[in-house]
C-alpha cells in the first residue's frame, strides 16, 4: 500500500470526497469510493463536501495506482534550465488529468519531455505550480526539480511571482483602471462554478482598460495578487465585464458574433526569481492567432490609453 496526500485547494473546495480523490489521484470514480482515506485525520463518507485548506490522506493499493503516461503533447518552451521552465500553453489543452480523463493533458507532455519530472510535486501534476484554465493561452511556470518546486510554490504563496494577462471583456470598462477585492468561492447552486461569496477564499485582481473597441468591447491587461480558480473571469463578470467567449460567466453572447471557441483570456506575462540562482526572470509571450485575429476583425480601437 502507498500513502498519498493532497491539500483541498479551490478547485476541490465544495466537491464530494471521493470525486476530489478520483480527481487528485487519477483513478475512477469506483476505485476513489472504495478506499480508505482520513480528512484531517478524521474518517468522513464520501458524500462530504470539501473545504479549501483540508489535507485528505488516501491508503492506495498498487493495482490502483496508474502512473500518468508521457505523451506527446504541442506546446512551446519559452526558457528551460535543469531547475525550472516556463511553457506556452495552447488554448483547449486541459493542464492535468482528473477523473476520467487520464491523456492528453499538459502533464502527459511535461512527462514526456522531462521524464524526470514524474517525482517533483504531486503525482497527477508533476511540476506545475500553477495553473490555467483549460480554455486560457499563454506562459506556464514549471518546475523541473524537488528544490524549485519548493522554491516556486513559496514564492507564489508570498506573492513574489507576478502574472499577467490580456483578455478582451465586453462592454466599456470604465473608470479604464481599478482594483477587485472580492472573496472567491464555489458557487452553491452550480457546482462547478465559482463566485463572489461572502466567506471565500481572500481574491484581489488588478485591471487596466488599453483599448475599447465598436460594439461594445474593451481590451483589459490584467494583474493577480492572488491565484484563486476562474479568478480573473469571476472577478471581471462580477463588474459587468465578462470575458468574451466565456460562455460560463456571461461573456457567452459574443461567441456566435465573433466566431469565439473559448475565452479570450492569455497569460502574456510572468516574472519570478530563479529559485537556485536568485535572478529575476521575466518573459512576455504576444498575442497568439486568434486573439489577433478578433482584434482584426473589431478594426481600429476607437481610443487607447
Amino acid at each position: 500500500m502507498t500513502r498519498r496526500s493532497f491539500v483541498v485547494d479551490d478547485e476541490e473546495a465544495g466537491e464530494r470526497l471521493d470525486k476530489a480523490i478520483a480527481s487528485q489521484l487519477g483513478v475512477s470514480r469506483s476505485v476513489a469510493a472504495s478506499l480508505q482515506a482520513l480528512v484531517d485525520g478524521r474518517e468522513l463518507s464520501n458524500s462530504t463536501r470539501l473545504q479549501t485548506g483540508q489535507r485528505v490522506e488516501v491508503e492506495l493499493a498498487e493495482e490502483d495506482q496508474a502512473a500518468i503516461k508521457g505523451q506527446p503533447v504541442d506546446f512551446d518552451v519559452r526558457f528551460e534550465d535543469s531547475d525550472v521552465a516556463v511553457i506556452v500553453k495552447p488554448a483547449g489543452l486541459a493542464v492535468h488529468p482528473g477523473a476520467g480523463r487520464r491523456e492528453s493533458t499538459l502533464a502527459n507532455g511535461l512527462i514526456e519531455r522531462w521524464p524526470g519530472i514524474r517525482d517533483v510535486g504531486e503525482a497527477t501534476r508533476p511540476g506545475i505550480v500553477h495553473r490555467l484554465d483549460a480554455g486560457t493561452s499563454g506562459l506556464m511556470l514549471v518546475a523541473l526539480s524537488k528544490r524549485a518546486y519548493e522554491a516556486l510554490v513559496e514564492q507564489i504563496s508570498a506573492h513574489e511571482v507576478e502574472r499577467n494577462y490580456v483578455a478582451l471583456v465586453l462592454g466599456d470598462v470604465q473608470p479604464p483602471t481599478g482594483k477587485i477585492d472580492a472573496p472567491i468561492g464555489r458557487d452553491p447552486r452550480r457546482r462547478k462554478r465559482m463566485a463572489v461569496l461572502e466567506g471565500g477564499r481572500h481574491a484581489i485582481t488588478h485591471y487596466r482598460a488599453t483599448a475599447h473597441y465598436a460594439g461594445g468591447y474593451s481590451l483589459v491587461e490584467v494583474a493577480l495578487e492572488t491565484g484563486r480558480t476562474h479568478q480573473i473571469r469571476v472577478h471581471m463578470a462580477a463588474i459587468g465585464h465578462p470575458i468574451a467567449g466565456d460562455d460560463t460567466y456571461g461573456g457567452g453572447r459574443a461567441s456566435k458574433k465573433l466566431g469565439l471557441h473559448r475565452p479570450l483570456l492569455h497569460s502574456a506575462r510572468i516574472a519570478f526569481n530563479h529559485p537556485v540562482t536568485g535572478e529575476r526572470i521575466e518573459i512576455a509571450e504576444p498575442l497568439p492567432p486568434d486573439l489577433e485575429g478578433v482584434l482584426a476583425v473589431l478594426g481600429e480601437p476607437g481610443d487607447e490609453r
